[in-house]
């Protein structure tokens, strides 16, 4: 007996992205953050970490351009997303 694998939900962060809106709205759009997620980077993580059923994963094409553009919330970002994919084994992250 083959045991089944789920595919993961995937989110890409495409390189035109400038405002930590359009990131919330392609995460909740692209892998289905829980209706309750408050946009912001808190919430972000309790969602990513303990609220969304995996697999999934979340592709960041320009992870520097990205990082600029947001201002202090980039690195923080950055920063997060890096520790989700530590925390969790279904989780996979790329930063380009």
């Amino acid at each position: 007996m083959t045991k089944k694998t789920a595919t993961p939900k995937r989110a890409l962060i495409p390189a035109g992205c400038r405002t930590i809106e359009q990131v919330y709205d392609i995460l909740a759009r692209e892998i289905g953050l829980p209706a309750h997620f408050g946009r912001n980077l808190d919430a972000l993580h309790d969602a990513l970490t303990r609220d969304l059923a995996g697999p999934f994963e979340i592709v960041v094409e320009d992870a520097a351009g990205l990082a600029q553009a947001l201002g202090t919330r980039g690195p923080a970002l950055l920063k997060l997303l890096r520790d989700v994919a530590k925390a969790r084994k279904d989780a996979t992250i790329t930063l380009g």
